[in-house]
């Protein structure tokens, strides 16, 4: 059954029948701008919540929530209608709250040091279960307010365009979030990359690279066979040129794999074509990809090549590991969700 956020306002007027037109705006109003549960709609009378709660049930049922970092990360596992559960990450920092939204249960792109790409592929989300991860977390974030939205969770974006897209046009017209608060994360998806180019807002782009070589890249995102790297940073120029966003490139740092010399002289090579801003991620440790991540120092040391080579580059920081919340550790299936260490999940009240 569609849940509220799936719902477009003349779906709403149907569902209200004779209800005044005024209703309709009224309910629009309490799930967007005040992010409110039917029930808590008090503005509506009380047979008309009772309707809504009852035709509208939550698309995302609760299975746990667990913090990380004195409680400034937090992971929610969430079960879908058929079974799928997917992961939602809110992070708060000293000047900004973001949340880390899935578009996807599981990932085809089978990317080797991703726990996401080692879980497999189920199915795309409705735009609606994107949109209610976004209401969970700025009814969680209050009193704060929700500032930045990240597609990196579980799935590629890009694959599920058609569902991603109307989800960013609401989270800007309707939650009030501008398009430069929002980041569109890709392994590299050339279709989806142009028409992300020709859409109306100029959210931002960050491609996953990971390696700057065709062999290496090829064995770490497997998609790259299909979009080699030279047609990937000519999508990346247009992006950049028609959009007038800086592009980044997300770099996962893998002991002895991707971060020896060679590979940050041809990564400097890259970014300075594209004028993108590199994110070194050290890598999180996952069940399946046994290699440990780059320490410390040889990151410094990656870094201070990009540098060098006229590189904007950025480390970082690490966020929800423990927790398995970090880059490239969401990974719920509903066994290691109900084996997990836990608390059931309590959404906050406004």
């Amino acid at each position: 059954m569609p849940g509220a956020y799936d719902q477009s306002q003349e779906d709403l007027a149907g569902l209200l029948g004779d209800a005044p037109s005024f209703r309709t705006r009224q309910v629009w109003d309490g799930l967007y701008r005040r992010v409110l549960r039917p029930s808590e709609m008090t503005d509506l009378p009380l047979a008309l919540r009772d309707l809504l709660d009852a035709a509208l049930p939550p698309a995302l049922e609760p299975v746990a929530e667990r913090s990380s970092d004195d409680d400034q990360t937090t992971k929610w596992s969430f079960r879908l209608h058929d079974g799928a559960v997917v992961e939602t990450v809110l992070m708060h920092y000293p000047d900004r709250s973001t949340v880390c939204v899935s578009s996807q249960a599981g990932c085809a792109m089978a990317c080797s040091f991703c726990a996401t790409g080692q879980s497999g592929f189920r199915r795309h989300l409705t735009s609606g279960e994107i949109l209610e991860q976004v209401a969970v977390a700025v009814r969680a974030a209050r009193p704060r307010r929700l500032s930045n939205i990240v597609f990196m969770g579980m799935g590629e974006p890009l694959a599920n365009f058609d569902n991603l897209w109307p989800a960013i046009e609401r989270i800007h017209d309707d939650f009030g979030l501008g398009a430069r608060s929002m980041t569109v994360s890709t392994v590299g998806i050339i279709p989806g990359i142009r028409r992300l180019t020709a859409a109306p807002l100029p959210v931002g782009l960050a491609v996953s690279l990971h390696a700057a070589t065709e062999e290496l890249r090829n064995e770490l995102v497997p998609i790259n066979k299909r979009y080699p790297i030279p047609a990937l940073m000519e999508a990346c120029v247009d992006y950049r040129a028609e959009t007038g966003r800086r592009v980044s490139f997300e770099w996962a740092m893998i002991d002895g794999i991707n971060d020896d010399d060679r590979q940050a002289e041809e990564l400097a090579r890259l970014a300075t074509g594209v004028r993108a801003h590199v994110n070194l991620i050290p890598l999180n440790p996952t069940p399946g990809y046994p290699v440990r991540g780059t320490p410390r120092a040889r990151i410094e040391e990656f870094r201070s090549i990009l540098e060098q080579r006229g590189t904007t580059v950025t480390i970082r920081s690490t966020r929800g590991s423990d927790i398995d919340a970090a880059c490239g550790q969401l990974a719920a299936t509903a066994t290691a969700t109900a084996t997990a260490t836990a608390t059931p999940v309590v959404l906050r009240e406004p």
